[in-house]
């Protein structure tokens, strides 16, 4: 899978720039049929499927290769990197991969929902602060 759907965190390019080195090009994407949700007591979010529901996100384009294991080991085990279609503004269709939260886990997302800019103002700091997934990459 070349693209990458993020819907959290890794809308950030500078969280992206330090997880895989680099910033590929993005654009804005919805997923369908999946609800984003606050994980407990967290400053990030995990997504599940969910009829009816939508997810806003960015569409990195071209990932590279040697990204991907970078990827993984920073969501850990929490997540699951699954094939999803993503929707472009214009309609366009596009497959993509996203780190979905494995059933095992979903006991630990909130049922409130989670906002990018809120993420920005108050948790970037304490995310890059705590996240175990940091001490994965190296």
């Amino acid at each position: 899978m070349a693209h990458l759907f993020v819907y959290g965190t890794l809308m950030s390019e500078e969280i992206m720039r330090q997880v895989t080195g680099v910033c590929p090009q993005s654009d804005p994407a919805v997923l369908e049929g999946f609800s984003r949700r606050a994980v407990r007591g967290e400053p990030y979010p995990g997504i599940l499927p969910e009829e009816g529901s939508r997810v806003e996100g960015v569409l990195y384009r071209d990932v590279p290769e040697a990204s991907w294991e970078r990827l993984d080991r920073f969501e850990g085990a929490m997540y699951e990197r699954r094939s999803v279609q993503v929707e472009l503004i214009g309609g366009s269709v596009e497959k993509a991969a996203a780190y979905v939260v494995r059933p095992e886990y979903r006991h630990y997302l909130d049922r409130a929902g989670w906002d990018f800019e809120e993420f920005l103002n108050r948790g970037i700091a304490r995310f890059q602060g705590s996240y175990p997934g940091y001490r994965h990459l190296d």
